[in-house]
């Protein structure tokens, strides 16, 4: 019944609900949702219809239960095709509701999935095996960076390791190079820019790289030679970034986000703010945000430049618009709950508290301050 598993994972994401929240509506148990979504277990008649009532499925999770009643698989191998078509389409899905509604929306949805795409392999004939693995290994890759989100670094280097383990056993190693970037990103949350430094030339020097792989690494080596101080290395990372993403190869595995989520102008601003550049960065996020409103096309990556533009604002003494624009974010950051815009909120209250400041001002700082610490207003 691992179509059932797949929908209801799916039904329940694309609503944003949690498992808990889906076990209240539908007056089952969290326990009995996971082993659902899972596989481990078979939905009754009446599992199906509560959780297809609870929701508004239209009937579609009730006749997956009959459908597989009436083609009940046996031990052998499993059909292929319709399982990874299913579970690439449920990827992007889920991938869109965590840029939108953040990581403990799909958190759940995406353990279990990897953990039917790793049953799904062991039983998989030796001609399909490898593509099973080899979308295992997204799976764990983006779990990776929700665990990250959720502010879990330790989970999210085992889950990188996975997507490492999983992607070389479908015969392909540039995940191998991918998770350098990743933990280089891990070591610049904290704090540790040599190290953050060092991983990413690993990462653009490793065999398997691919140019997009070396401009993910390039960039992050300059905003990490950025928050180190140092303009002219920040400056040859950019270029190195730019000239590796106009050799992308679009047939060559894909691994992290589009390299245009945040285009090249907004990285640079994010480095100029680092380099305490406030008005130049300031001028860059004002021309890519302010003229381009739909861009980036996600709530993560919009509110994360935004904070920073912010930051920029607060850096060349605009307080009161840097404060609006926080104020009008506060409740976006609050529903992502993101690692990432945290840190970089923190920093935004950082700037802010070295200037002199009206008491409305401070008020909202220290507000903001609370949210950088996970703290919910009283």
């Amino acid at each position: 019944m691992g179509d059932f598993g797949v929908e209801l994972a799916r039904l329940r994401a694309r609503r944003e609900w949690t498992v808990r929240e889906l076990a209240r509506r539908a007056n089952v148990s969290q326990g009995q949702i996971c082993n659902l979504e899972s596989g481990r277990r078979n939905p009754t008649s009446a599992a199906a219809a509560a959780c297809d009532a609870a929701l508004g499925a239209g009937g579609t999770l009730i006749e997956l239960v009959e459908t597989a009643r009436h083609n009940a698989p046996g031990d052998g191998p499993v059909e292929l095709d319709p399982v990874i078509a299913g579970y690439r389409r449920i990827l992007e899905e889920l991938k869109d509701i965590g840029r939108s509604a953040g990581p403990r929306f799909v958190d759940t949805s995406l353990r279990s999935i990897a953990r039917i795409l790793t049953e799904t392999a062991a039983r998989a004939d030796a001609d399909g095996r490898d593509e099973i693995w080899l979308l295992a290994s997204k799976f764990a890759e983006y779990t990776g960076w929700m665990t990250q989100e959720a502010g879990n670094p330790a989970g999210a280097l085992h889950w990188t390791e996975l997507a490492v383990r999983w992607g070389a056993n479908g015969g392909d190693e540039t995940m191998a190079a991918y998770a350098l970037v990743r933990k280089a990103f891990i070591a610049e949350h904290r704090g540790d820019a040599a190290t953050a430094i060092k991983l990413a030339c690993q990462a653009s020097s490793h065999p398997a790289a691919t140019s997009l792989i070396r401009a993910h690494a390039a960039r992050r080596e300059a905003q990490c030679h950025a928050s180190a101080g140092d303009y002219g290395a920040c400056q040859a990372a950019l270029e190195r970034s730019r000239d590796h993403a106009r050799q992308d190869n679009k047939h060559e595995a894909r691994w992290g986000p589009r390299i245009d989520n945040g285009n090249p102008r907004l990285i640079e601003a994010s480095c100029m703010a680092s380099l305490r550049r406030f008005e130049h960065a300031a001028d860059l996020f004002a021309i890519e945000l302010e003229r381009h409103p739909s861009y980036p096309h996600n709530s993560n990556s919009r509110t994360r430049f935004t904070v920073r533009q912010a930051t920029a604002m607060a850096g060349i003494n605009h307080l009161d618009q840097a404060c609006h624009v926080i104020e009008a974010l506060l409740p976006t950051i609050r529903k992502l709950d993101s690692a990432t815009i945290r840190a970089d909120l923190g920093r935004f209250v950082g700037q802010a508290r070295t200037k002199k400041i009206t008491p409305g001002q401070r008020n909202l700082v220290e507000t903001a301050a609370a949210v950088v610490h996970g703290q919910r207003p009283a």
